[in-house]
């Protein structure tokens, strides 16, 4: 049940519409074209089997954990605060 000027359901709304943003946001950001062969961070060898099961890669896996490990923000803000919205 919502409360206020909110309908019924606005707050899992929200929660969809947050969870629809970042399957397209990585699903933008996922790896295209020729897999390399050599990793672009640490110039270690990609195994043959990552770069099948991943076409496009360009990063070990220990290096593409690495990235993965860091903080990520978002600039969206769908809280209904005035005050978060003046930001």
């Amino acid at each position: 049940m919502a409360g206020g000027w909110a309908p019924d359901g606005a707050v899992q709304d929200q929660i969809d519409d947050t969870v629809a943003d970042a399957v397209q946001h990585v699903r933008a950001h996922m790896p295209k074209g020729e897999s390399e062969t050599h990793c672009r961070e640490c110039g270690d060898d990609i195994p043959q089997a990552r770069r099948e099961a991943v076409p496009g890669v360009k990063l070990c896996i220990d290096c593409q954990s690495e990235r993965d490990a860091r903080p990520v923000f978002s600039a969206i803000n769908r809280r209904g605060n005035k005050d978060s919205q003046l930001r």
